[in-house]
């Protein structure tokens, strides 16, 4: 995973707990937001951070700040596809990539863009509810 420069004030933090105390979303914008947030609470607590990160954020790993994230539609079989399918689950990564090709939708630095919820359990398989048999 590359390694960034990145840093996390006390305003950001503070800025994260006031969203939160009004039962606000943290969306962060592109992917170095969501590296530089989970970064910053590598401990599950956001604390100012100011450094070298090369957080690998994949499948099955928690988040402990963001809640939906904006960002492009990434290169197959990159580190950051791995965020967003880490973020919304990989088959609905898939599905979704699946339909912006079949609309058309431009891919990469300066294409189409997406917006995307975080997925509660996007490692786990869906369960059927139980069947009443009274």
């Amino acid at each position: 995973m590359h390694s960034e420069w990145l840093e996390v004030g006390q305003d950001v933090v503070d800025a994260v707990a006031a969203c939160r105390a009004r039962g606000g979303r943290v969306v962060a914008v592109g992917t170095t937001s969501v590296r530089s947030l989970e970064s910053a609470a590598r401990d599950g607590e956001l604390k100012p951070f100011s450094g070298d990160t090369d957080i690998f954020i994949y499948p099955g790993r928690p988040f402990h700040v963001v809640d939906a994230l904006v960002t492009n539609f990434h290169l197959p079989e990159s580190t950051l596809l791995m965020l967003v399918s880490a973020f919304a689950g990989y088959p609905e990564t898939m599905a979704a990539y699946a339909a912006a090709i079949e609309h058309g939708y431009r891919f990469f630095s300066y294409g189409d863009a997406m917006f995307i919820t975080r997925n509660p359990a996007p490692t786990a398989p869906q369960e059927s509810a139980p069947e009443d048999h009274a």
